[in-house]
């Protein structure tokens, strides 16, 4: 998937650096993505949820907050208002750019912000959070201890997994000040709340406050035994499989569909999922498919093999051409079923093949025609059938041109 980086103007008047990850074809929606607090457009679990919702033609564009990543600002002058203002900013510039976002997804304290922002950006038809708290000043316990040096000198520094941040006093009355319920009640939009119950930094009482005072549509997603950052991988594709499914109601239809040249291709896309050792997502237009290995061969089974997805194309084109030449020929063809089967032979074994030494590969078709056919017409239909073009592609020569895409 390609991505797009460039920086635009946050509402403080720096320059906030940013990442929009676009689909192979015209995006389906664009969605804006908030990061955790102290976080950045490139952690983990902002990544890879952009990049499987990209596969799954929805764009997204993420961001660094004032102060963090490659953003220009200085931290301790950020609010929780400021990064309010910096997601309407960002929305303003895809509208301006490109698209206004449809979908709105914050992590963690970016969950608050995409919610209090939400209100503020029209467009958006669908919010979703993880591991949102019902609070913004929830973040405040990660640096409870120095709470009241901060009130008392106005401005501490503060360790947060490990780095170092400065905190001003300034940043706790801004926060203080939040009604993020009453964002939350007047959303009308769709919302989708997702969380943890064993996240032990936003615990699930959050999103049970969020999900309440929220109307419908709403809906509620446990991630079960994901951490609050989602750093294992699979968990961060389930949540992004998740939004995409949820959203794809809330996507405008009526979008004017871009023109599709009937002469080009249609591209095949096959792009690891990496939630296992084999996991393929296959895109084909609008289209999505799952690919694996059997436990035997050192998957997981979550998907036929590349030799299944070879013989249904084989078995499915058989299929419709049988149909279409008896329905040209008013035959009184029911039903076809194909079975096939791959499998290696010796070709000493294969009296009508040319090569004579190793392994060939063999496929067996098996077709089943219901219906009130006499022979002459069952015998024209199994002509047929080895006519269909993928049955001719594959005993014809093939041409397979490959070359590295950077």
């Amino acid at each position: 998937m390609p991505t797009e980086r460039f920086q635009f103007t946050g509402e403080s008047g720096h320059q906030l650096a940013a990442a929009l990850e676009l689909p192979d074809g015209e995006p389906a929606a664009y969605a804006l993505f908030a990061h955790c607090f102290t976080c950045g457009k490139d952690t983990l679990a902002a990544k890879r949820i952009s990049v499987a919702l990209a596969t799954r033609g929805i764009a997204v564009l993420r961001f660094d907050f004032t102060g963090l990543g490659s953003s220009e600002g200085e931290f301790a002058n950020s609010t929780f208002s400021s990064n309010v203002a910096d997601l309407v900013r960002a929305a303003d510039h895809l509208r301006s750019t490109r698209e206004a976002p449809t979908i709105l997804i914050g992590h963690s304290l970016g969950g608050a912000a995409i919610l209090a922002a939400a209100g503020k950006i029209p467009e958006a038809k669908a919010v979703a959070t993880i591991a949102a708290p019902s609070d913004p000043a929830h973040v405040t316990g990660l640096f409870r201890e120095h709470l009241d040096t901060i009130r008392a000198q106005g401005e501490v520094e503060v360790s947060l997994a490990g780095r170092p941040f400065r905190i001003k006093r300034e940043f706790l009355d801004d926060i203080a000040e939040q009604e993020l319920m009453k964002d939350v009640t007047g959303l009308h939009k769709a919302l989708l709340v997702m969380q943890s119950p064993v996240d032990d930094t936003v615990g699930i009482d959050n999103a049970t406050r969020i999900f309440v005072a929220a109307r419908h549509p709403k809906s509620f997603v446990s991630l079960d035994h994901a951490d609050h950052l989602l750093n294992k991988p699979a968990d961060a594709l389930y949540a992004a499989e998740v939004i995409a499914a949820w959203a794809s109601r809330y996507i405008d239809a009526a979008k004017p569909a871009k023109p599709v040249d009937l002469a080009e291709p249609r591209k095949v896309v096959v792009q690891e999922t990496r939630k296992s050792k084999f996991n393929q997502t296959i895109t084909v237009g609008p289209h999505r498919l799952v690919a694996d290995e059997p436990v035997t061969a050192g998957g997981e089974d979550a998907g036929p093999g590349p030799y299944d997805l070879l013989l249904a194309g084989l078995g499915a084109c058989t299929s419709m051409t049988m149909r279409l030449y008896a329905e040209r020929k008013s035959l009184p063809l029911d039903r076809v079923t194909v079975t096939l089967k791959h499998s290696k032979i010796y070709a000493r074994d294969c009296e009508e093949c040319e090569t004579r030494e190793g392994m060939l590969d063999q496929i067996e078709r098996d077709i089943a025609m219901d219906g009130a056919l006499d022979a002459e017409q069952r015998k024209k239909l199994m002509e047929i059938a080895d006519k269909c073009p993928v049955h001719r592609t594959l005993t014809s020569e093939i041409r397979i041109v490959t070359k590295a895409v950077e």
